[in-house]
């Protein structure tokens, strides 16, 4: 049964997992000839039929992390010999389970992610002191909401928490026929290489009110939680418009509009203040 399992790509692959597996092997040969040689073990998440991990573990030391119990009974079969060596780990769970850092030292993150988890492991990635770097196969339009400029439509929450600790960018697009079966949309490779992780999660939470509505100004938006007065005094002070929205501001005016909220301790929720008062 396993041993044919990767016969019917299209009849194999599971909607819940949002399985979609790459075959394009220049795709594969580019993803890891972008690989920096620093001997760090690798991490891959969702292995699926193997194919990248075939490649993976001729650099380095492999840690695999597979969901789908036909997909892991099939890696069992196929790189025995390299589970038998110690070169591959195969780790047979739902990594959204996984507490903790995903390696027990520094490693590098390589995957080609479910659209519909994508975000969510980019952002543990850069919480996870260990993780020093993440190429990550996405839907581009995620790609482009972490390596987005300011000034452009993308740039959000998830732009500023990614620039504020690593380099971003996306190397080169995937079609939509590199993959069986295809999905609907293009996918991009995501390049983070970090030189430090996020840890403040108030200036997480703060960025979330800041860019909750793209199409309302950042005044607008902020003072929807905090005091209207102290800001616009910090708005002055730090010659911020009014009228400038979350997507126009620069990455370092948002640390230093945070650090001057937390300064002048208007960072709780009104409702909390109005509760202590």
């Amino acid at each position: 049964m396993y041993k044919n399992l990767g016969d019917n790509l299209a009849n194999i692959a599971d909607k819940k997992f949002g399985q979609n597996f790459l075959k394009d092997n220049i795709v594969l040969n580019k993803i890891v000839e972008a690989m920096p040689n620093d001997g760090l073990p690798i991490v891959e998440i969702g292995p699926g039929l193997g194919d990248l991990t075939r490649q993976l573990i001729k650099v380095g030391q492999v840690r695999a992390y597979e969901v789908d119990k036909r997909l892991c009974e099939y890696l069992k079969n196929e790189f025995k010999e390299s589970i038998d060596s110690g070169t591959l780990e195969l780790v047979c769970k739902d990594i959204l389970e996984q507490n903790g850092s995903l390696y027990e030292s520094e490693y590098s993150l390589i995957a080609n992610l479910p659209y519909y988890i994508a975000t969510k492991i980019v952002l543990n990635a850069l919480h996870d002191s260990n993780c020093k770097r993440v190429m990550v196969m996405v839907q581009k339009e995620v790609a482009k909401k972490f390596a987005a400029s300011v000034g452009e439509r993308e740039f959000s929450s998830l732009s500023i928490l990614a620039q504020s600790v690593a380099k971003v960018e996306i190397l080169f697009d995937v079609p939509p026929e590199s993959f069986v079966p295809p999905p609907k949309v293009t996918s991009a490779i995501l390049y983070i290489e970090k030189f430090n992780s996020l840890s403040d999660l108030e200036f997480e939470s703060f960025l979330k009110v800041a860019t909750k509505q793209p199409r309302k100004t950042l005044y607008k938006n902020i003072s929807t939680t905090y005091d209207k007065k102290l800001l616009e005094g910090i708005f002055e002070k730090l010659n911020i418009k009014k009228t400038v929205r979350a997507h126009e501001l620069e990455l370092s005016i948002y640390h230093h509009l945070y650090k001057e909220l937390k300064k002048d301790r208007i960072d709780e929720p009104r409702e909390k203040r109005d509760t202590k008062e």
